[in-house]
């Protein structure tokens, strides 16, 4: 069998981020209860980012998938399908965790048609639906 690399759409890749997110959320806000650390301030914030950098990373970097990207069957390889690399994982994630509205702004504008976010060329990487043919 042979496969073929399809871009995963940018749909996808927003459903499987709010899984991640809300899945990370339930944990970080039991951390800021027992740490008595404000939802809002930059500490909060700080908090949750570093919490999705280290969950992306480890996941994204071992698998090339998170838990929204196991549901939504799609997965972070390099250019060719290959599996990602750690350091791979860690630049792709950072953008996602901490610089997100500026990671898709400069997508939208300078990568749209091979549907990478900025730290997806950073760290060359994609985002695929693997399919399968006979």
């Amino acid at each position: 069998m042979d496969e073929i690399i399809v871009l995963s759409s940018w749909g996808d890749r927003f459903w499987a981020w709010l899984i991640d997110v809300l899945l990370i959320c339930l944990i970080w806000y039991k951390i800021i209860i027992v740490l008595e650390v404000g939802v809002f301030t930059i500490s909060g914030i700080l908090l949750l980012s570093s919490l999705l950098f280290i969950y992306w990373t480890s996941l994204e970097g071992y698998r090339g998938q998170s838990v929204g990207k196991m549901f939504l069957k799609i997965a972070v390889t390099g250019p060719y399908g290959e599996q990602i690399r750690f350091r791979d994982a860690a630049a792709e994630s950072f953008g996602k965790a901490f610089l997100l509205p500026v990671d898709v702004l400069m997508s939208l504008i300078l990568f749209q048609r091979s549907r990478q976010r900025l730290f997806n060329k950073i760290s060359n990487t994609i985002v695929i639906n693997r399919t399968e043919i006979e």
